[in-house]
């Protein structure tokens, strides 16, 4: 693509040493910068890409998207903040892939990984063909293995490529986590959304938000740039409701879901087993039961969630409620390892989401037994939830192994500190404390009994423990397979 058409879709930039060269590849990083990129100086907390612009010369590329005139002598784009305005240039390059798609976004603290993925079997079950792009990575189908991503949501670059590739393999929809930094920093921007779900609002990547006045304006951005006859599926339970529905803007098709509340799509009469959650889903003035292999209050609102949408987008409820019956289980979300004791794997690692599988936990726990949990909390992360997540496994739980999670650069024993402030009185008995997540995997053993429930909480499908100075191979689930099954 020539340079000029790239800036078709930047409203103000001027230019240095232009000159109409042909681009063949967008590029971020000037050691992976190839001939023919176009290359984007992006100003990062530890880095600045304006000092690694002759790098990429050096590597091939033949043009800069900068925010300062440099002193190379190739052709410069210069715009005000190019990470803001990455998006415009990724989706020029690869011709708007997403006006190309039914595109929809979930967003929420807790929850976007399993609506998407429930979403992408509904349309699959109604013989539609559906990619999805989030925290596991990205598949062209449900079939199909996870390609692995760096963030929830894609850089524009990465994010336009999929989004081409998806389109040119003919698929239709594509159904996306959209985080909140993704929304803040403008990665989705020049997606052309079809619809939007929000799931629920509570404390998380408050170090980067600072306020949840902050954090809900960053996720109210996707329903306020929702296109005329898309849809919005909001969780009317959740105290933010009202201000997503307000944000919503004009001309789109609002349905609700809940429990609690009066709600366009509602959940009655739920049951809970080991084999999963079962319950009354109303609308329309019709009652339908459903019987999920997902377990927990937490997996009924998702479940709704996910049925609401499908309502949305015309998809006939039989096939809404076949498709939710026949999703088994997404990866590190209440993953069940080992039956005796009942060992599950979640990836809550918010306040919130803590609380919200271990009351699940709860409801699977027989009244003659414990209810363990196991769980740390992140390095260089919000350090305001660390007591919180304490406060909430030592209310919820009859046992608690407080150990590492991602300490990045910060002391293990520091979080765990942090964590222990939570916590009401330090019995010995039911506190433990165990810096190394392996050694405490292990421990788990040696204080349950085989009729007990155990919560591993934190890492979920995550496959590494990041480290101060490396990342290392590390997966909850393979641990607790070789301490509770011998494999």
């Amino acid at each position: 693509m020539l340079l000029k058409d790239l800036t078709g879709l930047l409203e103000d930039y001027k230019t240095k040493n232009f000159e109409n060269v042909d681009i063949t590849g967008l590029s971020y990083n000037s050691r992976t910068s190839k001939k023919g990129d176009l290359f984007i100086c992006i100003r990062g907390e530890a880095s600045d890409g304006h000092d690694y612009a002759q790098n990429a010369v050096d590597n091939g590329a033949v043009a800069l998207f900068c925010e300062e005139e440099l002193n190379i002598n190739v052709p410069q784009i210069i715009v005000k903040d190019t990470k803001r305005t990455m998006a415009n240039i990724a989706s020029a390059f690869y011709k708007e892939p997403s006006k190309e798609l039914n595109l929809i976004g979930v967003t929420g603290t807790n929850g976007k990984t399993t609506v998407t993925h429930l979403i992408q079997r509904i349309l699959e079950e109604n013989n539609e063909t559906c990619s999805l792009i989030g925290t596991l990575g990205y598949k062209l189908s449900s079939k199909e293995e996870y390609k692995e991503a760096k963030h929830t949501t894609p850089q524009p670059p990465e994010l336009q490529h999929d989004f081409r590739l998806m389109a040119d393999k003919g698929i239709k929809n594509v159904v996306m986590e959209v985080s909140s930094h993704s929304l803040e920093q403008r990665r989705v921007g020049c997606c052309d959304f079809d619809g939007a779900v929000f799931t629920n609002l509570t404390q998380d990547h408050l170090d980067y938000h600072i306020t949840m006045g902050n954090y809900f304006k960053a996720k109210a951005i996707l329903f306020e740039n929702l296109k005329k006859g898309a849809f919005a599926v909001i969780n009317n339970d959740d105290e933010y409701a009202q201000n997503f529905i307000d944000a919503t803007s004009d001309g789109v098709k609002i349905l609700t879901y809940g429990v609690k509340n009066k709600a366009d799509v509602r959940a009655l009469d739920i049951d809970f087993s080991v084999d999963g959650a079962k319950f009354t889903v109303e609308f329309n003035g019709i009652k339908e039961r459903l019987n999920l292999h997902l377990n927990g209050m937490f997996s009924v609102y998702n479940a709704l969630a996910a049925f609401a949408s499908g309502l949305a987008m015309g998809i006939n409820h039989q096939i809404i409620k076949t498709a939710l019956e026949n999703t088994k289980s997404v990866a590190g979300r209440f993953e069940i390892v080992s039956k005796k004791p009942l060992v599950i794997v979640d990836y809550a690692h918010t306040p919130d989401g803590l609380e919200n599988v271990l009351r699940a936990a709860r409801e699977l726990t027989p009244k003659t037994s414990k209810l363990i949990c196991l769980f740390g909390c992140g390095g260089d992360r919000d350090t305001t939830k660390r007591p919180k997540m304490g406060k909430i496994a030592d209310s919820l739980s009859d046992k608690v192994v407080v150990t590492s999670d991602n300490p990045r650069s910060e002391d293990p024993q520091l979080i765990i500190s942090d964590i222990m402030t939570g916590i009401k009185t330090i019995d010995t008995k039911r506190i433990f404390v165990e810096p190394n997540r392996r050694e405490a995997i292990k421990f788990l053993k040696t204080i349950c009994a085989p009729e007990d429930v155990i919560v591993i909480a934190g890492k979920g499908h995550e496959d590494y423990q990041i480290l101060k100075n490396e990342t290392i191979h590390f997966d909850d689930r393979e641990e607790a397979r070789k301490v509770f099954v011998g494999v």
